[in-house]
């Protein structure tokens, strides 16, 4: 089949068991992985990208050829280039300086406009944090009225997590035979986690938060250590709009350290090179079968690819094995 454009080819990537990685660990249970850095963005960000402008055209609100701005860790950004590029908007994209730099070389590629926004006081290169990404924000908002343009605004538009609701949770029930007992995920804008939850927790399907330890902003907990090096999520931020009505089992702290060894687990014994956050994803899947949900099947995401994060320490000299 021939598709109209690449944003026909967002949706429907393939689920994968993670059945070499349980059997080293020796786990009791399965993990399946929704790989979504197969998207053309290489992350899951491409969906919600897609469903945020194609409901503001069709409403009217985004009207020909007007620019879109949005605030981006990279990933979203990504999405929003590719799909205005294709649909024919200007896109410019607001970033803080603490992400890899290859996120913005991508988003340029593809024809958005870069807005790299310094790092707040004490802040460390590679580590976004909440007072970071208030910055970002600060100018997102500027130049949106600088250039009449439309936000995106993926904290907050509905369009993110209904491209979960209608897409993600679908395609993983269906996937996997309507198996899935859990579904863990690292909250970002929340978008993911919150639209997989209202279609997934109705069938049973206990749905966990991922968060950095010691920035436990969803679960009530630990605050005191906020800086980490998980790019897209854990910005110690009160309150997600998403998340505020999310059926959540719980959730699930993970250091980055064991962020970065199981992105490397990810990559060395399943062949999936996924980054940071989809080492997070699978710290948590990993906790939960040793725990609570022993003997379960956790589905994950795969959330964007390590490609994206060749200039971090991700990658530098994992052990042999």
């Amino acid at each position: 089949m021939i598709l109209p454009s690449v944003i026909d080819a967002i949706g429907d990537t393939p689920l994968v068991s993670l059945d070499r990685v349980v059997a080293e660990l020796g786990l009791s249970g399965r993990i399946l992985a929704k790989l979504d850095y197969l998207l053309p963005g290489f992350s899951k960000k491409d969906r919600a990208a897609r469903t945020i402008i194609e409901a503001a055209r069709a409403s009217g609100e985004l009207r020909e050829g007007q620019p879109v701005v949005e605030l981006t860790s990279g990933n979203m950004g990504t999405g929003l280039a590719i799909v205005c590029g294709v649909l024919g908007h200007p896109f410019i994209a607001v970033m803080s300086e603490g992400n890899s730099p290859e996120r913005a070389r991508m988003m340029r590629a593809l024809g958005a406009e870069v807005v790299l926004v310094p790092q707040a006081k004490g802040s460390r290169p590679g580590e976004v944090s909440g007072d970071d990404l208030a910055r970002v924000e600060e100018a997102a908002q500027r130049i949106t009225c600088e250039r009449a343009a439309f936000r995106a605004d993926q904290f907050a538009r509905p369009g993110n997590p209904e491209a979960h609701f209608h897409g993600t949770a679908p395609e993983i029930w269906a996937q996997s035979g309507e198996t899935v007992s859990v579904f863990a995920d690292f909250a970002g804008s929340g978008g993911t986690l919150a639209g997989c939850a209202a279609y997934l927790a109705p069938r049973g399907v206990r749905c966990y938060a991922v968060e950095p330890t010691g920035a436990e902003a969803i679960g009530g907990g630990d605050r005191s250590t906020p800086a980490h090096p998980i790019q897209g999520g854990g910005y110690d931020m009160d309150a997600l709009a998403h998340l505020k009505s999310a059926d959540l089992a719980g959730t699930v702290t993970v250091s980055g350290n064991e962020a970065r060894d199981h992105a490397r687990l990810l990559a060395r014994r399943e062949g999936i090179f996924g980054g940071f956050s989809s080492g997070a994803n699978l710290a948590a899947a990993v906790q939960l079968l040793r725990g609570p949900e022993r003997g379960g099947t956790v589905a994950i995401v795969i959330c964007d690819s390590g490609l994206k994060y060749l200039s971090t320490d991700l990658w530098d000299d994992p052990p042999p094995q």
